[in-house]
């Protein structure tokens, strides 16, 4: 899809597959009728054919507000929002939260590694992401996400993934397997940010105001900073390291 026009979608009919194992589905075939689908088309097929159990993830990045935008409030269908709040969120990221909350009436579930930062910093010691992140990210995220999908019941679950967020993107599939089977959704893998910051202009959708200030792409405080011009949209996470992805998603 041209980053320059995002045009009117057209809904495919649902394959009547409600009671259909999402083992048995053919993400390739998938993959290739929406190739070039409208993001909307995308979510209105998942809710019309997938079994209970379709589930939102959401960092409440501009991406994850245009994917919840689409279901709120043009199909009318509020899914479950899962959120992990890692403790460590700039407390602009909170505060999208508490909004969010309010103006979608979100079915929003919070699932953390501790009660509190002091909690956990107790448990784990001060400063953990600097002596071993990946232990950070399997403690912040990658545990509550699997336990959070797992008390939901989740099938299938979508992120807020592109292609063009970072090189190791690029070749994102719109309809993928996780590793414990579910389906993986990446509704907004064929836009550009040009085509998200669009929708999020022509349709009012609440985002983060550290975005206006240089942070393309937005995670933990403490290893999080702005992007340079020129640079990935992702280039200001984990800057300084060759790390490009928590765990969550590889």
């Amino acid at each position: 899809m041209s980053s320059d026009t995002i045009t009117r979608p057209q809904l495919h009919s649902p394959l009547n597959i409600n009671r259909l194992d999402i083992g048995q589905l053919d993400l390739e075939e998938l993959n290739r009728r929406f190739a070039t689908a409208h993001p909307v088309e995308i979510l209105a097929w998942c809710i019309a054919n997938l079994p209970a159990g379709l589930v939102q993830t959401s960092s409440f990045g501009v991406d994850g507000m245009v994917i919840m935008d689409i279901l709120y409030h043009q199909l009318k269908h509020p899914l479950p929002v899962l959120f992990l709040d890692t403790l460590h969120h700039f407390p602009e990221t909170l505060a999208l939260v508490a909004q969010a909350q309010r103006h979608y009436d979100l079915d929003l579930h919070v699932y953390r590694a501790a009660n509190t930062q002091q909690e956990f910093a107790a448990q784990h010691g001060e400063a953990l992401w600097e002596r071993d992140v990946q232990q950070f990210h399997l403690l912040t995220k990658i545990e509550p996400l699997q336990r959070g999908l797992a008390e939901l019941k989740a099938t299938a679950w979508m992120t807020g993934r592109r292609r063009d967020q970072s090189a190791n993107r690029a070749e994102l599939p719109i309809f993928e397997r996780d590793t414990a089977g579910r389906l993986k959704i990446n509704p907004l893998a064929g836009w550009t940010q040009k085509e998200t910051w669009r929708y999020v202009a022509e349709h009012g959708v609440p985002y983060n105001p550290l975005h206006n200030l240089g942070y393309a792409s937005i995670g933990d405080q403490p290893l999080t900073t702005p992007t340079e011009a020129g640079e990935e949209e992702r280039a200001g996470r984990w800057r300084g390291t060759a790390k490009t992805e928590c765990g969550i998603h590889g």
